[in-house]
């Protein structure tokens, strides 16, 4: 789930595009189907993994023998834990070394080490946050001797002496592109990384958005849409009724702008568009920055289904974790057996030193993200604007808890900038404008999750591994499901969260200068949105709200954080079939139907019905009209009708929310949930629908509506041409395409249509700047044991030059899983499925 830092997106362009071998540098060639000879000069020249091979780790208790199977997935047969652990550390570097190191420095804030300056943007966000000193302060808690320590510890061994094991010429070939050579792992940077998680799954402040809101257009009409629950309800925790809950109530018009918030908005300058650095995307406009937040945070999957609804009485699962789809994929795949201690299997992070979603003997697991909000900011008063040593707390001056110089290197050891980090009671502090801004922030916090995974593995039921979970894990909160041979399924939203003063809401920047607007404590976990074996006889969790706000009052998140249309699709094919199995869990993986459309495109029609017979048609709307009209709604990829629906979509926001745009700006400031349209579109005069730019108009939903969609049909014409003759097929015009760690176009994937969109069960979608999707995809049918399968878009090699560099993605574009073995033993897997021999000695 860690994501590089974005500044790593430029490094195609940073480092010229070149590639470097026996030729000399140019352009770097193209990837396609297949390599240039000219990239194996430079590529590992190891096509794929020997027949068998040999490697030393000197502190191992015992051999270890490793078996990939026929899909390249290592099966580690080991004595002991450690030895299992080692034997990890080793086979991911193996197959990983650069993704493992890339990682752990965007966690760690040293990307400018690999590539200089190019990086420094993103290594002061993370560094600003407070990211590396967490992870620091994360080790030295933990006990030396402690189960922990020692897990990182063998990880490190194991990556450690495959990383020893490797001469110069072996290199992966991105080192040979920088001219670096891989360094040591030491155990922090397994916590880089999980904190780096943290990052990639965490929501931008919805803060900042409120605020620049309230300054255009006041304080009611800015709650009301950045600021409040979902409009919708299909909660994680099944509620007792067998539909979704609507309260599409009207909205507040734009009103008059608050001269406090503007006041506070002129405070923080430049920083109201990146607090904290929270930037994410520096050159994207508002209109992208919200299309790649709901992209990449809003895009996971996970339901189970109880034996009394599935057509063989056995429980099943699914999960798909949507992330950017990178080269090599985010997850690895192995399965480990250690005798009487725990048989396990599934999808690694490379860099951490454990299973994240898979299965054992007697059950399985899957996560999505909660899109709870677990950060907050405080406004201090400093002793000295330009260089603070104390800050007011309760009436006193209070020197600050840390004061942390960061200094930034070059690839070369040169210094290249130095910051200082301040931090309070509560956080890491920094300057935002004229302000100095404190944070909390859960992620930051020490948590024990390592252990929580490891621990769980050990768990032979549902709820026993929810629970092992809900004592040691904090941070990033998942909504955990779960299933067992016995039948039980179960979800529960796991993690830490925050109650703050007065039960209050964490939308607001708070006044720092007493303890009274501290965080009060955490939700209990009886109060955790959670279900075991539910009445309605399944499970579903798709980053909607996790609990309904009737059911729970207390505040979780905004409805900014959660998104509602594949919770209602994947609710709505579930409560239609009584007699589920397998392969239809894994059909709805790639399920194109969209309840988004389904709400939405009637609008649309209605709206040129309306104008046509005002007499204010035109041959572009009519157009448009026809073939909106017959679109079936569904995202497959030969379908020439939702291109039109997306861009309508696009052009809609940018006529409907003008007063967010600031006088004489060019773009918004912030940009409201498309479920706010719900509502909006039921209100069809409300004040939002009026264009503030036409003073002499007054527009109504069905003239912006209108509007949109011929603009959006003239806009398509320019871009793809007529489509009676040049039809936008959805799977042209938007292909799936994971790009490769430092996007260098030579290495990724090629353009590869797919079933889904933005609002399906398969959200994938491809931009300027990146790709987000299903990153790995399973299905779980639990009988006396589980049956697995799986697959995700990439390889299990991060080799550009290896045949296992992209051998799933046609599985993972056409919805295909793969059986996945779970040998008990060596003897468990047939000679005839064994592809490559490992065997680990001291």
């Amino acid at each position: 789930m860690a994501r590089i830092a974005l500044a790593v997106a430029s490094l195609a362009v940073g480092l010229g595009a070149t590639w470097i071998g026996a030729r000399g540098a140019g352009p770097l060639p193209p990837l396609g189907g297949a390599l240039s000879p000219a990239i194996g000069l430079w590529a590992n020249a190891m096509d794929d993994l020997p027949a068998e091979a040999s490697g030393r780790i000197l502190v191992l208790g015992a051999q270890v023998d490793v078996r990939y199977d026929q899909r390249s997935v290592p099966h580690i047969f080991a004595t002991n834990e450690l030895d299992a652990i080692r034997a990890l550390g080793y086979v991911v570097a193996r197959d990983r070394l650069f993704q493992i190191e890339l990682q752990a420095r965007a966690g760690e804030g040293t990307l400018t080490e690999l590539v200089g300056n190019v990086a420094l943007p993103a290594d002061r966000e993370t560094r600003g946050l407070g990211m590396p000193r967490s992870a620091e302060r994360k080790l030295a808690s933990l006990d030396s001797t402690g189960e922990t320590m020692q897990f990182l510890r063998a990880y490190a061994d194991g990556i450690n002496a495959y990383r020893a094991s490797l001469s110069p010429a072996r290199y992966p070939a991105e080192y040979k592109l920088l001219n670096k050579a891989p360094r040591e792992w030491l155990p922090v940077h397994s916590l880089h990384l999980f904190n780096r998680m943290g990052y990639t799954l965490a929501h931008a402040p919805v803060e900042l958005d409120l605020l620049r809101a309230k300054a255009l257009v006041g304080d009611s009409a800015a709650r009301a849409i950045f600021d409040t629950d979902s409009p919708v309800q299909e909660p994680i925790q099944p509620a007792p009724r067998s539909m979704a809950r609507e309260a599409l109530t009207a909205l507040p018009a734009p009103g008059v702008p608050d001269a406090a918030a503007a006041h506070m908005v002129t405070a923080l300058g430049n920083g109201t568009r990146a607090l904290f650095g929270w930037s994410r995307d520096p050159g994207a406009t508002p209109e992208e920055r919200a299309i790649l937040a709901q992209e990449r945070a809003f895009a996971s999957n996970n339901w189970a289904v109880s034996p009394s609804r599935s057509a063989n009485g056995t429980a099943l699962l699914a999960g798909d974790p949507h992330l950017e789809l990178t080269l090599p994929s985010i997850w690895y795949e192995v399965h480990m057996v250690v005798p009487g201690i725990f048989d396990v299997g599934g999808v690694t992070i490379p860099g951490l030193p454990g299973v994240v979603i898979g299965y054992t003997r007697a059950l399985a697991w899957s996560f999505t993200n909660t899109g709870a909000d677990v950060m907050d900011f405080w406004r201090e008063t400093v002793d000295d604007a330009k260089r603070p040593t104390r800050y007011q707390l309760d009436g006193e001056s209070v020197a600050f808890a840390d004061t942390r110089v960061e200094t930034y290197h070059g690839p070369k050891g040169d210094v290249i900038a130095i910051d200082t980090v301040y931090y309070t009671h509560r956080g890491p502090m920094q300057r935002v404008g004229n302000e100095w801004l404190s944070m909390r922030w859960t992620v930051l916090e020490a948590g024990e999750e390592l252990m929580g995974f490891r621990a769980a593995l050990h768990a032979q039921t549902a709820t026993a591994f929810l629970d092992t979970m809900a004592v040691h894990y904090m941070a990033p909160a998942q909504n955990m499901i779960v299933g067992d041979t016995s039948g039980t399924i179960a979800i529960r939203s796991t993690g830490r969260f925050p109650i703050r003063a007065d039960s209050g809401r964490g939308t607001e920047i708070r006044e720092g200068n007493t303890r009274k607007n501290d965080w009060i404590g955490f939700r209990s976990i009886d109060r955790y949105p959670q279900s075991v074996n539910p009445a309605q006889g399944y499970l579903a969790s798709a980053n909607q709200q996790p609990i309904d706000p009737q059911d729970d009052p207390l505040y979780f998140g905004v409805d900014g954080h959660f998104e509602i249309w594949r919770a209602l699709q994947i609710n709505r094919l579930l409560r239609a079939d009584s007699s589920m199995t397998a392969d239809k869990m894994r059909r709805f993986h790639t399920d194109p139907g969209s309840v988004r459309a389904d709400l939405l495109v009637p609008a649309f029609l209605h709206a040129a019905d309306m104008r046509r017979a005002q007499g204010e048609g035109s041959p572009s709307l009519e157009a448009a009209e026809t073939l909106l009209a017959k679109w079936d709604r569904r995202y497959t990829r030969d379908n020439t009708g939702s291109r039109l629906f997306e861009m309508s979509l696009s052009f809609t926001t940018a006529l409907l929310y003008d007063e967010l745009t600031p006088a004489g700006a060019s773009q918004r400031v912030a940009t409201p949930s498309e479920s706010r349209l719900l509502q909006l579109v039921a209100d069809s005069s409300n004040g939002w629908w009026d264009d503030k730019r036409t003073p002499n108009a007054r527009e109504d939903r069905d003239r912006v509506l209108s509007t949109a969609l011929a603009k959006a049909y003239d806009s398509l014409v320019t871009q793809y041409g007529d489509p009676a003759k040049q039809p936008w097929v959805w799977g042209t015009v938007s292909p799936a395409r994971p790009q490769h760690l430092l996007k260098l176009e030579g290495f990724a994937a090629p353009p590869t249509p797919i079933d889904g969109g933005r609002g399906t069960l398969n959200p994938s979608v491809a931009s300027r700047r990146a790709n987000f999707g299903a990153s790995w995809r399973m299905v779980v049918e639990f009988g006396k044991e589980p049956v697995i399968r799986a697959t995700y878009p990439g390889g299990q090699s991060g080799n550009p030059g290896s045949t296992r560099y992209l051998d799933r993605l046609p599985l993972w574009a056409s919805g295909t899983l793969d059986s996945v073995r779970t040998p008990r033993s060596l003897a468990d897997l047939p000679a005839s499925d064994v592809r490559a021999v490992l065997t680990l000695t001291r």
